[in-house]
This record gives structure tokens, C-alpha cells and sequence, in this order.
């Protein structure tokens, strides 16, 4: 269908292009996104097949091969900048849907409170319950407003690599929780007149009925902050590899940077998803204090947060290099490694999470002694063969002086690999 697009696009010329950021316009940032990811495919995989080629370069493998990747590398990046243009306009129009979340789920609130009152009748703990709820939903709205430009009620969890973060977001979820529990509290304690039911609200907040539902917050809470400081700890140590994402997606709570599953962000939401659930169905239940934790299911929570911290600490690693070899083609003859021949650098870690786009690709360099080198980007229908997390190819330029060089992989995330130290000849 983007093929289609890119191929039909003679047909929707406007006045806007596709770049500006208008809210309903056809040609907007979306669109302008779209058209661009289109003509992308089309023109990659019209090199790949061998088309489009000027007959100048046509001639010579490595001057096809490095015009082909300067002409993808100019398209992809027309991609990322109007991929971020599209990101920012989807961010901007988030805090309207934030709204109509927060009252949406007031709104279902109000009904359950109406139909489950049918024969039990109306009670103060149901007009408290109703009070807080619309507190709490008034108050994420007024923070989707002051941060509208930064995805409404959900830029607490948005981290700095523009994703959501795992942690913030199962720390944010038990504060609601605790704060809407003592708003309940708080306006049956208001409407309360008898003394003797003032007293049992007010030991319904102490520490001993509770303790679960506290441990398991400060926890979370902790693992939030611990997470954020660890992350930037090792990006800046250079033992993680981060590359911004253009916008959220509620996908980003279960997996990693490149978007697949991770066994840690996925048992830590589901186990903290079950345990609110549990803790939410207790409160319904005994409306005069906090909803008391099962320190088995406290301890279960726990155990899931250690396993999230750990899973933290796991991921990543620093690229490597483990070998430096010539390029060789079928029919060509065992040689050293001289100024022009390919050579293949071999390793791990080439590619970070979420680096697989043509823009991030083209950014990586190899360090040939005093020279850097750009890495071709080599495409194939549906894809690149170069470069790969575990394999680049790149000509050795004639300005490297002939001797023993140093080779060196700057990735995407600008990480560094180590050094490896090859024989040039003449």
C-alpha cells in the first residue's frame, strides 16, 4: 500500500505538500510522514533490484554501492525529520485523549457506582468514592493542559529516549491508587457525624492494616528513580546503547528499545496490573480504610520488581569487535589487507535497539587509523545486508597510510567499540 502511495503521488499535489502540522489537514504531519516512508520503500527497493543506477557509476561496484547509500541516506533522512515533525503533532494532540480518558473512566466509575447501588441503595463510601474520583480526574486534567505540549497527563512516564518507561508508569498507577484510597477516607471522614465512626475511619489509615499496600509503594516508587539513575549511569559509561524514538507507543511497556518482548517489563506490569486489581476490589469492599495488601501477593509484587531491576542491570553491553578480515569475492585470490579492498569487521553490538531505520544505519563510522569512514548502507528488498549487529563492510580509503592501523566501530548511540589493530599494505 506505501509502494502504491509513493507511486501515485503525481496525484495529491497540494498546496501543503505534506509537511505541515495542521490538526485535521489531509497534508499533515502524518501524511507528509507516510508519503516519505513510501517513496522510501519504493526507491530502496528499486536499488535493491538493480534499477535506477546512472550509468556514470554504473560500471564500478564500490561507486555504485556508495552512491546508492548517499542517495538512501538523503531520503531516509527526508523520513526522520518528518518522522519527528509527525511525532511531535501526535504528542501535542495526546492531552485532548488523555481528557477524554480520565473522564471516560469517570464516567464508567458513575455508572458502576449507579447500577451496583440498585437494591443496596446509595451510601456515603459511593458520594465519597465519586468526590475523589472527580478530584483526581481534575487534577490529571489540569496536568494534561500545563503539559499538552508533551503528551498530556502522560508525560510523568515518558522518558528521555521518548518512549514510555516501564517503571514510571507502574509507580505512577499505585500513587493514583493511594491518593484516590485517601480521598475516599478523607470524604467519609468529612461526612462522618458520629464520633465512634470518625475514630474507626481514622485507625482504618494506620500503618498495620496497610503495611503491604505502603511497602509495595515505596518500592515502586524507588525502583522508578533507581531505574532512571542506572539507565543514565551506563549510557553514559558507554555499557548502554539509547537512540531516541520519534513518539510513544503504549507498546514501548513491554518491550525493549527495538520493539520485542521482554520477559522483565512484561511479568512486572502483569504482576503489579493483578495486585492493583486485587487491592481495588478490597477497597470496594471495606470503603472505611486502606485496602490491606496479603503480604504473600506484597512479596510476589516485590519479587517482580526485583526481577524488573535486575533485568536493568542485564541488558545492553558495550559493542565489540572480535576480528578484521579482507572482503573477499568469489574468484578472487588470498591477499593482504591494501587501500581500496573491502574489509569485513566482525563483532557485536553494531546495531542498538531501535537503530535498524536507514538514518540511524548511515550515522555509523569506522575508524580506519586517522580516517572515519561512513558504512555504506547496502539495501535488499525488505531490508539492509549492510550493516548488521555482527558484520560491516567498508573500502579501506586510500588516504590510510600503509602499516599496522587501528580499526574502530562508532555506532549509532555514538558507543564506541574497542580497538583492533590490522596490517595495511601497499
Amino acid at each position: 500500500m506505501a509502494v502504491q502511495e509513493a507511486r501515485q503521488g503525481g496525484e495529491h499535489v497540494g498546496v501543503h505538500g505534506g509537511g505541515c502540522t495542521c490538526g485535521d489537514c489531509p497534508h499533515g504531519a502524518r501524511e507528509g510522514h507516510r508519503r516519505a516512508v513510501a517513496a522510501f520503500l519504493v526507491k530502496r527497493d528499486g536499488f535493491a533490484a538493480g534499477e535506477g543506477l546512472p550509468a556514470a557509476v554504473a560500471h564500478s561496484a564500490s561507486a555504485s554501492r556508495q552512491w546508492v547509500s548517499d542517495e538512501l541516506t538523503q531520503s531516509a533522512d527526508v523520513v526522520a525529520e518528518r518522522g519527528r515533525a509527525e511525532g511531535g503533532a501526535w504528542l501535542a494532540r495526546l492531552w485532548h485523549r488523555t481528557a477524554f480518558a480520565v473522564w471516560g473512566a469517570f464516567v464508567v466509575l458513575l455508572l458502576v457506582q449507579a447500577l451496583t447501588a440498585i437494591g443496596a441503595g446509595w451510601t456515603a463510601a459511593r458520594t465519597a468514592g465519586l468526590l475523589a474520583a472527580l478530584v483526581v480526574a481534575g487534577a490529571l486534567t489540569a496536568a494534561s493542559w500545563f503539559h499538552r505540549a508533551r503528551g498530556g497527563a502522560l508525560a510523568p512516564v515518558i522518558g528521555e529516549d521518548n518512549r514510555l518507561s516501564t517503571s514510571r508508569a507502574v509507580a505512577v498507577s499505585w500513587v493514583l491508587f493511594v491518593v484516590y484510597a485517601v480521598l475516599v477516607l478523607a470524604g467519609r471522614l468529612a461526612a462522618a457525624s458520629d464520633h465512634a465512626e470518625r475514630d474507626a475511619l481514622i485507625s482504618g489509615l494506620e500503618l498495620a492494616r496497610a503495611a503491604g499496600v505502603v511497602t509495595v509503594l515505596a518500592v515502586v516508587c524507588a525502583i522508578a528513580v533507581l531505574v532512571r539513575r542506572v539507565v543514565g549511569l551506563r549510557v553514559l559509561g558507554q555499557r548502554l546503547q539509547k537512540v531516541p524514538a520519534d513518539r510513544p507507543r503504549a507498546a514501548d511497556l513491554l518491550t525493549d528499545d527495538a520493539g520485542r518482548g521482554t520477559f522483565a517489563d512484561i511479568q512486572y506490569v502483569a504482576i503489579s496490573a493483578v495486585a492493583l486489581v486485587f487491592v481495588a476490589v478490597r477497597l470496594a469492599r471495606r470503603p472505611d480504610q486502606l485496602p490491606d495488601l496479603p503480604w504473600g501477593l506484597a512479596v510476589v509484587v516485590l519479587i517482580s520488581a526485583a526481577t524488573y531491576l535486575a533485568g536493568k542491570y542485564a541488558e545492553g553491553g558495550r559493542p565489540v569487535i572480535l576480528s578484521v578480515v579482507r572482503s573477499r569475492e568469489a574468484g578472487d585470490l588470498d591477499a593482504p589487507i591494501r587501500t581500496g579492498d573491502d574489509i569485513e569487521i566482525r563483532g557485536a553490538g553494531f546495531v542498538p535497539p531501535g537503530a535498524q531505520t536507514a538514518d540511524r544505519l548511515s550515522r555509523m563510522v569506522v575508524r580506519i587509523g586517522p580516517v572515519n569512514v561512513h558504512v555504506p548502507v547496502v539495501p535488499v528488498t525488505g531490508g539492509f545486508s549492510n550493516p548488521t549487529d555482527t558484520l560491516l563492510t567498508v573500502p579501506v580509503p586510500a588516504d590510510v597510510e600503509p602499516g599496522r592501523v587501528e580499526v574502530q566501530v562508532v555506532t549509532a548511540a555514538g558507543v564506541e567499540t574497542n580497538a583492533c589493530v590490522v596490517d595495511v599494505t601497499d
